[in-house]
């Protein structure tokens, strides 16, 4: 195996779940961006954050599959 096999091998595993033992007590990323969009509400709502508005173009284009969720960086 040469050096881009093994760099291929090693991001196929990390993208599969298989680097690291799997928790099953982990929440869900969907959990936990909900956390963070209730966190940040609440400190733009006490002023302590700037709301960052994001371009209506962008959600428009932007095309979700069924069973995938996205977040933008900063929001």
């Amino acid at each position: 195996m040469n050096g881009k096999q093994l760099k291929n091998s090693i991001l196929q595993w990390a993208i599969q779940g298989k680097l690291v033992p799997q928790d099953p007590n982990d929440e869900p990323a969907s959990v936990l961006l909900e956390k963070i969009r209730t966190e940040k509400a609440r400190l733009v709502k006490e002023g302590k954050l700037r709301r960052i508005r994001t371009s209506r173009l962008f959600l428009e284009v932007m095309t979700i599959p069924i069973m995938r969720s996205f977040s933008l960086l900063g929001r």
